[in-house]
């Protein structure tokens, strides 16, 4: 793949139903629909071979797009984690506090 380098290859897969590829299918669809409209044609009975090929372009952009998002969320966390790994004095560990520490005693009014 072109925009994705090799070591994005062991990143889990997005999901084929994701927001990108439902929201550019949609997208496509509606395009379609709209030249159909600008032609002067019936909008939903005509060039369903149209609507078909433009709503699966968009799912398969929506896909990807899916994809190289995951990969450079993945990269920032890689350097995020990286940097809080050579400067650990910048990062404490600070002392879990339990749950009782946190919330104020709970005395109930009768």
């Amino acid at each position: 793949m072109g925009l994705l380098p090799d070591e994005a290859k062991c990143l889990p897969p997005p999901g084929l139903v994701n927001r990108y590829s439902v929201h550019l299918g949609f997208m496509g669809w509606a395009a379609a629909l709209l030249q159909n409209l600008f032609m002067h044609r019936p909008a939903l009975r005509s060039g369903v071979h149209r609507q078909v090929l433009m709503t699966s372009v968009g799912w398969f952009l929506g896909y990807h797009l899916s994809k190289y998002e995951t990969y450079k969320y993945a990269e920032r966390d890689r350097v995020i984690r990286e940097y809080m790994r050579q400067h650990p004095e910048l990062f404490p560990v600070e002392n879990k506090k339990t749950m009782a520490e946190i919330v104020e005693p709970f005395h109930p009014i009768h």
